[in-house]
């Protein structure tokens, strides 16, 4: 199984790439997991020739079983996501594709809205959506050296995520007495 990340943050160190990168560490063993980052470089959609960037995402979504998107804790989505996901609709790039949403918020409200914003533009698409609102703060430290998830309740909601999305189940390796 492969599964393509997007991170919907243009900053490398945001909370959102952080949260990426550790559901990408609790995907089960076998599942392929690559982080596409050319958000940034995404034009709008326009009619005619598809730029380099668009080709690329698109190429990669559909050689993949799924996508996992983090979203940000705000209800506008950043114009580049929207771009993209413009793109893959436009070439029914998303039509049937799993994807699985994780939205990250010191506040409930956050999540929510900024998924509830997701969801929309991925359902018009024909995604088939799943996912999680995650409350929690940017501010705490959730992460290890490693970038691992330090939270032992914040990794079963991912692995939850994780789990709508991977045929085979997520489980904590087994103690050897």
């Amino acid at each position: 199984m492969k599964i393509i990340g997007i991170a919907a943050s243009l900053h490398a160190g945001s909370f959102i790439n952080k949260l990426l990168d550790a559901a990408g560490g609790e995907l089960p063993g076998g599942v392929d997991f690559a982080v596409w980052a050319g958000l940034g470089e995404i034009p709008p959609y326009t009619d005619g020739p598809v730029p380099v960037m668009a080709r690329e995402l698109i190429g990669l979504v559909a050689a993949s079983d799924a996508v996992l998107l983090t979203a940000p804790e705000h209800s506008l989505l950043p114009e580049e996501l929207t771009y993209a996901l413009d793109w893959m609709s436009a070439r029914d790039g998303l039509s049937g594709k799993h994807v699985a949403v994780m939205s990250a918020s010191a506040r409930a409200c956050g999540a929510m809205w900024a998924q509830a914003e997701l969801y929309k533009h991925l359902q018009a698409a024909g995604a088939v959506v799943m996912g999680a609102e995650l409350v929690i703060s940017p501010a705490w430290p959730h992460f290890d050296e490693d970038g691992h998830l330090t939270d032992a309740a914040l990794r079963a909601q991912v692995r939850a995520v994780i789990g709508q999305l991977c045929p085979s189940e997520v489980m904590e390796p087994a103690l050897s007495l």
